[in-house]
C-alpha cells in the first residue's frame, strides 16, 4: 500500500505459521478469567484483568505490525485487499447486530413490559403506576430524572456529524494525493471524536451526580448506560484505529490507489456516526 513497494504482490500470499493467534487467544482467556473473579469479589480479579489486556495490547500491536510489514513490503496483491474488505464488511455486520440486540431490549422495554406492567393483573401490585417510559413502580429504585437531548447530547449529534464531513475531505483527498491535506482533516476528525468523548463523560458525571441517574436506575438507566456507553467505547475504539492511520499516513503508507487500511477504519467510523443518530433519537428525544 506505499510507493515504496520492492516487489510484486503474488497471485494471493499466504504468511507463514505465526504464533500471534494462540498467543491471543491465552490472553483473551486470561482477560476473562481475571474479568470474572473481579466481578465476584476476589482480590486476584483486577490484577489479573489487567495483566491479560496488556498481553492483548502486545500481542495486537505486534501481530498489526506484522501485516503492516507485509503490506509495505508489496505481498499484498488485489485478491488480499479484496478479503479484507469482505473481513471488514462482516466485522461491521456483527456490530450491527451488537446494536440491534440492545436497541431490541429498549423497544421491548418501551413497547412491551411497560403497558404489561400497568394491565388490570399487575394494579394490585402497583396500583399508581403510569406506564410512561423511565418511570418505575413506586418503591422499587432510587427517584431519578431522565436525560434530554439539550445540550450535550445536540452538541455530541453535530461533533460526529462534523467528523464525518471531516473524514470525507481527508479520504477525497489522500485519493488525489494530496497528503498534507489529507493528514489535517483526519486529525480534525480524531480531535472532534475526543471532544465528543469528553462531553459523554461529563454528561456521565451530570447523570450521577445531579440526576441520580445510575447503571442500577431500572431499565432505564440500565439501556440508556449500556446503549450509550458502548457507543462511547467504540467511538474511543475508532478514534485509536484513525490515529493508527494517521501515523502510518505521516510516515508515508498508502497511496491515492491502495489505501484500505483508511478505508476500513473510515467505514467504521461513518457506522459510529450512523448508531448514534439512532441512539440521539430513540435514547434522547422517545
Amino acid at each position: 500500500m506505499s510507493s515504496q513497494h520492492a516487489t510484486k504482490a503474488p497471485y494471493y500470499f499466504v504468511p507463514g505459521p505465526s504464533s500471534w493467534p494462540v498467543l491471543g487467544g491465552a490472553s483473551l482467556l486470561v482477560t476473562m478469567a481475571g474479568a470474572s473473579g473481579w466481578v465476584n469479589g476476589f482480590a486476584w480479579g483486577a490484577p489479573v484483568t489487567l495483566v491479560g489486556v496488556l498481553a492483548m495490547l502486545v500481542v495486537l500491536y505486534k501481530w498489526f505490525g506484522d501485516a503492516i510489514a507485509e503490506s509495505e513490503s508489496g505481498l499484498y496483491g488485489p485478491r488480499i485487499d479484496l478479503s479484507y474488505r469482505w473481513s471488514m464488511s462482516w466485522f461491521i455486520f456483527s456490530e450491527v447486530m451488537f446494536f440491534a440486540g440492545f436497541f431490541g431490549a429498549l423497544f421491548y422495554a418501551r413497547a412491551v413490559t411497560a403497558p404489561w406492567l400497568a394491565d388490570l393483573d399487575h394494579k394490585i401490585l402497583w396500583p399508581d403506576f403510569v406506564p410512561e417510559w423511565g418511570n418505575t413502580p413506586a418503591g422499587t429504585i432510587d427517584p431519578f430524572a431522565k436525560m434530554g437531548p439539550f445540550p450535550i447530547p445536540t452538541i455530541n449529534t453535530a461533533l460526529l456529524l462534523a467528523s464525518g464531513v471531516t473524514l470525507t475531505i481527508s479520504h477525497h483527498a489522500l485519493r488525489a494525493g494530496v497528503r498534507g491535506k489529507a493528514a489535517f482533516w483526519l486529525f480534525a476528525t480524531i480531535l472532534l471524536g475526543t471532544i465528543f468523548m469528553g462531553f459523554q463523560v461529563y454528561e456521565y458525571m451530570h447523570a450521577y451526580s445531579d440526576l441520580n441517574l445510575k447503571l442500577t436506575s431500572g431499565i432505564y438507566g440500565s439501556t440508556f448506560f449500556m446503549l450509550t456507553g458502548f457507543h462511547g467505547f467504540h467511538v474511543t475504539l475508532g478514534a485509536i484505529m484513525l490515529a493508527v492511520v494517521l501515523y502510518r499516513l505521516m510516515k508515508g503508507h498508502f497511496t491515492p490507489e491502495n489505501h484500505f487500511a483508511f478505508e476500513g477504519a473510515a467505514w467504521y467510523w461513518h457506522f459510529v456516526d450512523v448508531v448514534w443518530l439512532g441512539l440521539y433519537v430513540v435514547v434522547y428525544w422517545l
